[in-house]
């Protein structure tokens, strides 16, 4: 067999056996009830996750970074779970912030104050104190956490959350169709996310 035809099937075998063939039920599935898609040419992909959960302190900065290699198509949005008290109330801690159009750090910090310095954020004035350090006087941030917008958003998220049946943190949801659990490395879960985004570009 010539040397050229030999380099040839290695290439093909090479690309046929780095090429993942992630499969629907298995890797990623339908929602059953799935949100209603936006048809702007953007696929949304939506990461649930809770500042309580050290496996979301873990993924946070993997998932902003593959957010920033995304095309203008590709947006990435955080949906904070709703399940519970604390949860609802972490989850108006996330929309305060962003509502302020605090820097996106602050998240991070959320995270770090929680999970390194054991400050759980479990109550109103905890969270009053925590935001104070980064310029929010704590009239200020109580006036956002009752707003009417975080208090909507938060039901919002109720609402999304029981429809889309979010059951485990950190979820990938891609266009309010398809989810992918978490499942091996982080690095595995983000390729089944691209493989899922470049299935639905077709239908955003």
């Amino acid at each position: 067999m010539k040397k050229n035809t030999l380099i040839s099937l290695f290439f093909i075998f090479f690309s046929l056996s780095t090429t993942a063939e992630y499969r629907l039920g298995v890797d990623y599935r339908l929602v059953d009830n799935p949100l209603p898609v936006k048809r702007d040419g953007i696929v949304e992909v939506s990461e649930t996750f809770w500042y309580g959960c050290n496996a979301c302190y873990q993924f946070d900065p993997v998932i902003n970074s593959w957010a920033s290699r995304q095309e203008s198509d590709v947006r990435l949005t955080k949906m904070p779970v709703t399940w519970g008290g604390i949860h609802q109330l972490h989850a108006s801690l996330y929309y305060t912030i962003e509502a302020l159009k605090l820097d996106p750090s602050t998240h991070a910090a959320v995270f770090v104050t929680i999970h390194k310095e054991g400050n759980f954020l479990q109550n109103p004035k905890a969270i009053e104190d925590f935001l104070k350090k980064f310029g929010v006087a704590p009239e200020v941030s109580k006036q956002y956490m009752n707003s009417f917008t975080v208090k909507q958003m938060v039901n919002r998220g109720i609402k999304h959350s029981r429809q889309l049946k979010v059951s485990s943190v950190p979820m990938m949801i891609v266009d309010g169709k398809y989810i992918i659990e978490s499942k091996g490395s982080y690095e595995n879960i983000l390729k089944v996310v691209d493989y899922v985004v470049e299935l639905q570009r077709p239908n955003s």
